[in-house]
């Protein structure tokens, strides 16, 4: 079985968090998913677990973070071309996040914008040129 990694994390409006979630383009797993919580898959082995407060609570007796205040993680996800950044980012904030929490960057093979969630988890939304990601980085300053 391959390894798998699952991001949790704690959500005011479950609803509005999963239409977020799936304006980046992932995929509610309905078999991990009711009303305390929705199973979003980036990939087969790569999880978004979005849980209510109350849920989340049951996992850690530490106080949860707001993250529109506080950075606890940086999070990022890759696609597969330059123009579905901004299609991407668009899209993410047309379903209630906010784009463009931190500034765009361009490295000339690598292009990025960020996009906040409803609560305010930052997702670095990122493109590389596969060349670059290669290992071809002629002409790219290190």
């Amino acid at each position: 079985m391959s390894k798998m990694i699952f991001i949790n994390l704690p959500v005011t409006d479950l609803a509005v968090s999963t239409r977020f979630y799936e304006a980046l383009g992932v995929t509610k797993n309905p078999q991990f998913s009711n009303e305390n919580a929705a199973c979003m898959m980036l990939c087969d082995t790569i999880g978004v677990m979005i849980l209510t407060h109350d849920f989340y609570r049951t996992f850690t007796s530490r106080p949860i973070a707001d993250a529109k205040a506080t950075s606890q993680t940086l999070l990022a996800l890759t696609v597969e071309a330059h123009a579905d950044v901004n299609r991407v980012v668009g899209a993410a904030s047309a379903a209630g996040g906010r784009a463009d929490p931190n500034p765009p960057q361009d490295h000339g093979f690598m292009w990025s914008r960020s996009v906040e969630d409803p609560d305010g988890h930052v997702w670095e939304i990122f493109w590389m040129d596969p060349a670059a990601a290669g290992g071809d980085t002629t002409g790219v300053d290190a």
